[in-house]
């Protein structure tokens, strides 16, 4: 009769440590593939949500400024009747800076502010500060052909302009029908859960103004306004001299005088991850054109930028 015999202790627990080495292989390789798509998977967000904030801001500043058939500049002067305030209007500093120009003050079809305090513009209670505020006024590139009761329009010819609202579109020789805009775009932050979300927001005028967020995870925006400092004579018109952030821009330069014309505006984005990663450690310097900025916690960030020349300010008419 065979004698049978089964695995000695040490065997045993020789066998049990290999198993144990293996599975810690197969565990820590696991962990790291997690680790690297969950990486992964942030940055892809940080990237769609960034180029995404860019795109939108860019392509309202590419058309800021922009009014139709109607040459040179929008004043109170050309507008053949008073358009009147909208509801919930939103009105920037200067003389003349609500959604429609005035008798007194340079209409400004762009402005921008570095917020300071979360109450701005007499319509926002929500900013988040450091970063800034801007806003843009333009007519829609397509004309139309029919108005509704729920936005303004503009009619325009090249040499006057009426801003209305309703289904009676103004009687104007040689003029066509354009959807009027007034956007702004600021950021505040949002209780989600137990975190909060910085979150881009957009303003936009139809009858009255009225607030949206676009994009999660837009923690800062700021810009610099690239100014031609030339007189019409000297060599240099017509050519970016400077960039200028918001909290330093004058009101003559603002007002678009010949010497003092913004010609184009550089962006910054900082886009942050919406929830902290515990096993990483941000304590990056991100530079948001002179203004750097430094954290010391579990976000990951992106910085975005882009510098748009603003067409329809670089000239008197088109």
């Amino acid at each position: 009769m065979n004698n049978q015999r089964g695995y000695t202790l040490v065997e045993i627990f020789v066998s049990l440590a290999i198993g144990l080495a293996l599975f810690a292989g197969v565990l820590s390789v696991f962990v790291g593939i997690k680790t690297t798509t969950n990486e992964t998977a942030t940055y892809g967000e940080l990237q769609e949500n960034g180029r995404f904030a860019l795109s939108i801001i860019s392509d309202d500043l590419l058309k800021q400024n922009f009014w139709g058939d109607y040459t040179g500049m929008l004043d109170f002067s050309m507008l053949t009747t008073d358009p009147g305030t909208p509801g919930d209007e939103c009105v920037g500093e200067g003389l003349n800076n609500g959604s429609f120009p005035i008798a007194v003050g340079h209409f400004r079809a762009i402005w921008g502010q570095t917020v300071t305090k979360s109450a701005v513009m007499g319509c926002i209670d929500d900013a988040k500060t450091t970063s800034d505020i801007i806003q843009f006024k333009r007519v829609i590139s397509e004309p139309l052909t029919v108005s509704t009761s729920n936005n303004y329009y503009m009619v325009s010819n090249l040499n006057e302009a009426e801003i209305f609202t309703g289904t009676d579109i103004p009687v104007m020789a040689n003029s066509q029908l354009w959807e009027y805009q007034h956007h702004i775009y600021y950021v505040r932050e949002e209780a989600q859960g137990n975190n909060t979300v910085p979150v881009l927001m957009q303003g936009r005028l139809t009858t009255k103004m009225t607030f949206d967020p676009i994009i999660d995870g837009i923690e800062m925006i700021r810009f610099m306004y690239g100014l031609d400092t030339d007189s019409p004579n000297d060599a240099g018109y017509g050519i970016v001299d400077t960039f200028v952030a918001a909290d330093n821009m004058t009101i003559t330069q603002w007002d678009h005088g010949n010497d003092n014309r913004i010609l184009a505006v550089r962006i910054y984005v900082l886009a942050r991850s919406i929830l902290p990663d515990n096993k990483y450690t941000n304590t990056n310097t991100y530079n948001l054109g002179d203004l750097p900025v430094t954290f010391n916690d579990n976000y990951r960030r992106l910085l975005f930028n882009s510098t748009v020349t603003l067409y329809n300010a670089g000239v008197d008419s088109w």
